[in-house]
Formats: C-alpha cells, structure tokens, sequence
C-alpha cells in the first residue's frame, strides 16, 4: 500500500528535539457536533488579538488558512493573530537540527497571503512562534537566527513544551518531554541566547512543574516568558474527581508564578481533555454560559494573581475546537469579563499581546 504524504512526513521525520507527539491526546474535532448549536455574537464590535493558534496538517487532521478563516469569520472581531509552533511541516533531509525552521517558512508564507489583503482585514500570522531544541545549548543561537531570518520581520520567539508527569495516565498533552528540561544546564545555555536576540519564550508544563518555571524566570529576570493554558491543570488520571484539591494546589502555584514580573499567562486551552472537563461527551456542544461557569474560576484567579496587564486570551485552536466553537470560547470569555472595566478589556483581549509579541494593538 502506498504510504499518504502524511505518513512519508512522520515515518521521514528528522527533529533533533527529544520530546514524542501522540496527536490522539487531541479531542478530536468534529464540525457536525459543533454545528448543532449557533449563538449570536457578545460585544461583536472588541478588537481582539488571538495570540495562540496553530496551523497544521497531520495524522490527526488538517487546519490551514481556509480553516482558521472559518473560525475567525464566525462574527467576533479579531484584528491579528500569533502563529504556535505545533511541529508541522519541518524540513525534510539537510541539517536535523535547522528542521524546525521550515515551520516558520510556511507560517511566513501564510502570513504574507494574509498581508495581501486578498483574505479579510485580520492580520493572520502577524507574529510567529516557532521551534528551537534549545538544548543545544551554544548552538541553538545559529537555529534562532536562522528562524529570525526566516520569519520575515514576523518571528518573536520560541515555545518549548517541557510537560512531563510520571503517570502516564495524567499526561494529557500530544507531547511528552523528558523530566527536568528547563533545569538542564545545557538548556539554560540555550535560553540565554533569547535575551540577546530579543526573543520570548512560551513555555508549556504541568501544574505539578510549575516550580519549575518560577526558578527559571528568576534564573533569567530580563527574559520575557508566557506560560501558556492557565499553567496546565491537569485534570484526568490520578487528579479526576478532585477537583477543589488539585485547583488549590494549581493556584498556590500560579500565585508564586505570578511574583516573577517577567512571567505573563495565556488564558485558555481549557478545552483541552488534560483539564478534565467532559463537555465533548455531551449530545450538544456546550454554550458560552456553560463554559464560562466552568471556566471562571481559573481564568479569574489568573487576572486576580498576575493582573490584566499580564493576561491574554487565546483560542489555542485547533486543539480546543474538540471541545467548543470558536463563537461560543470568545462568547465564554466575554461574559467571564463583563464586569471589568474598559482598560482591563483592552489589556486582556489585545494590548498584553500586542506587547508581548510586538504587534500593532489597533
């Protein structure tokens, strides 16, 4: 049998990361489900940037340009977007470790088709984040500059996911990276490089490694680093059906996170299956009332632990879309911040990130 384009790339695969991918820890998206239910559109006219979405073709489906259209034509009012390194589409043969930066060659592509004008007013892709093993130590700078080189004047930055539990059953992200990464000298060689390149640094863990980032923010205090999906609370395995345990000890974490003013969070990436959360199971999509009572506590402690001003919304489509539309997660998000003021809005839905990546807030 001849193999798919989509098997050659995997089986051909050449990462000199050390982290494993299994994409079945995705819900899987199923566009039928979501379509049984539609609701009308909060507060259409908020400029918002989604700073966290991916762009990929893999065993566990597709999500290219005519897909994110989609989702962003579905009525809210989004003016930008920040690509996520997702390990999609990286070179093939060469030099293993320059791989990652074909991912940032296609995402620049997709950016300038943005640019053109010819697919709508958001500026898609208008930051990229990309994929460095920093590892390498030294060496990782050469990667980095050849990533920077290939971003077009777009790239701002990397995202290293060091998620690691010892209990299989509690790992509930695609990826799964050896214990103790950010703590490895070699990788803090490779860190330092950030700074002097003007890079960030996402950073995805477990709530369980939280310490983790809070002594690498202090080890680094002039690097700017986003901890990405509310610090990963992991919901399944040995943590299901405890939940009010496992949030108290998720928001001492987050509080101490917090003390490090170099550190931002993403707000999102609750749709995840790794939260716990069943909604997917359900005959009916959940609506934005339904995620927003869920939701509230974490996304609430977040801003009350580091402030709007170091908070940013993000969709983390496609992984969340197993879950819920991309109407009813903003839907969600509006009404979590009804009551705020106009200033924490802004600073929530476009400002933080526009900071944060560089981009144009208006």
């Amino acid at each position: 049998m001849l193999e798919t384009v989509v098997e050659k790339k995997r089986r051909g695969a050449r990462m000199s990361d050390k982290s494993t991918h299994d994409r079945t820890k995705h819900i899987p998206v199923r566009e039928d489900w979501l379509a049984l239910r539609s609701e009308e559109i909060i507060e259409p006219d908020l400029a918002i940037i989604d700073p966290h979405h991916h762009l990929w073709d893999h065993a566990a489906g597709r999500y290219f340009l005519p897909d994110l259209l989609a989702d962003l034509g579905t009525g809210h009012n989004i003016i930008s977007t920040v690509f996520m390194e997702c390990h999609a589409m990286y070179r093939q043969g060469g030099d293993p470790e320059l791989a990652p930066v074909g991912e940032v060659e296609f995402v620049n592509g997709v950016a300038a088709m943005s640019a053109s004008g010819a697919y709508g007013p958001t500026r898609i892709c208008e930051g990229i984040i990309g994929r460095a093993e920093l590892t390498l130590g030294a060496r990782a700078r050469r990667v980095l500059e050849a990533l920077i080189a290939a971003g077009g004047g777009r790239f701002r930055g990397v995202r290293y996911s060091a998620v690691w539990h010892p209990d299989p059953a509690a790992r509930g992200s695609s990826v799964l990276a050896p214990p103790g990464v950010l703590s490895e000298a070699s990788f803090r060689e490779g860190f330092a490089c950030l700074k002097t390149l003007g890079l960030t640094f996402d950073a995805w863990v477990y709530h369980t490694q939280l310490q983790e980032l809070v002594d690498l923010a202090r080890a680094f205090p002039d690097t700017g680093i986003i901890a990405n999906h509310m610090g990963g609370t992991i919901g399944i395995g040995p943590y299901a059906g405890k939940r009010e345990e496992v949030f108290a000890d998720w928001k001492a974490r987050v509080e101490a996170l917090a003390k490090c003013p170099n550190v931002s969070m993403k707000l999102g990436g609750l749709g995840m299956r790794l939260f716990g959360f069943t909604f997917q199971n359900e005959a009916l999509p959940p609506s934005s009332e339904e995620l927003a009572a869920a939701w509230r506590p974490y996304i609430e402690t977040c801003i009350e632990a580091f402030g709007a001003d170091r908070c940013m919304f993000e969709s983390n489509f496609p992984v969340d879309k197993g879950t819920c539309s991309y109407a009813a997660l903003w839907n969600a998000f509006k009404r979590i911040s009804k009551s705020y003021s106009a200033d924490e809005k802004a600073a929530l839905y476009r400002k933080t990130a526009a900071r944060t990546y560089r981009l144009k807030a208006e």
